[in-house]
């Protein structure tokens, strides 16, 4: 799972067309550099990359009364499919990053798709969870490895954290909170 990719074709299919400072403009107004890998540069290594791909299609270069001539990117057909895909895989990933990015850009599907991926996500939050777990009885010896079993405490923490605010926001999904791309 690609979060940069997801986000730059988020950001395009949103605005409809958009250049490269644009879209970078707009992640960073939403902090994505605190709370994912996702640096500037990677932005636009993504959105060349993307275009390359056929997933972004770029116009020609057109002049900027600040600073260079600028390209603006719409999205693709196959660029369409492709930030779907990133988006269901987000939506079930129990990794905070993907799944933030896929959080952000879930009124793209439509309700029940949203409640279904979460439903998803939430399962497999709470079987990493059981396993970390199980897993505290292979170091009987808490010091050995050094704090193996503080360790998985620590994560399990976390999955249990993740699952206890996924459970939360899919009730309020379920309750109507939220627009969705089927709600007209």
């Amino acid at each position: 799972m690609s979060t940069v990719r997801l986000l730059v074709l988020g950001v395009v299919r949103r605005h409809g067309s958009a250049h490269g400072y644009a879209v970078h403009r707009e992640l960073m107004s939403w902090r994505v550099d605190t709370w994912t890998r996702v640096k500037p540069p990677s932005i636009y290594h993504a959105i060349k990359q993307l275009d390359r791909e056929g997933l972004l299609a770029g116009s020609a270069p057109q002049d900027s009364p600040r600073g260079p001539a600028r390209v603006a990117y719409r999205i693709t057909a196959a660029g369409e499919r492709a930030f779907l895909e990133l988006l269901e895989q987000a939506l079930q990933s129990p990794d905070v990053e993907d799944f933030g990015a896929g959080f952000a850009f879930m009124r793209c599907l439509p309700r029940a798709r949203v409640v279904d991926l979460l439903t998803v996500q939430l399962a497999t939050t709470r079987t990493i969870d059981v396993e970390l777990d199980s897993m505290k009885s292979q170091w009987p010896d808490a010091g050995e490895p050094p704090h193996a079993a503080h360790l998985l405490d620590l994560w399990r923490g976390a999955f249990q954290s993740h699952a206890t605010w996924t459970a939360d926001m899919l009730d309020r999904i379920t309750r109507g909170e939220f627009r969705f791309a089927d709600d007209g």
